[in-house]
């Protein structure tokens, strides 16, 4: 059981990681708060890449 939730905590470090860097260099890219939402992407999980898809990636279109 123990390692299973050892692989569980993995996974979801490797998940808040590269959404957190993805983030901040696609943000950077935009000049739109890169540390902001890097930082926010680090929290939490689906939240930050919804709010960032609809504020910032729509709002370019």
């Amino acid at each position: 059981m123990e390692l299973l939730d050892m692989a569980v905590l993995a996974g979801a470090v490797l998940i808040l990681l590269g959404q957190s860097t993805w983030l901040y260099t696609d943000a950077r890219g935009r000049s739109r708060y890169p540390w902001f939402w890097a930082i926010w992407g680090l929290i939490q999980c689906p939240m930050p890449l919804i709010f960032y898809w609809l504020i910032v990636r729509r709002r370019k279109r």
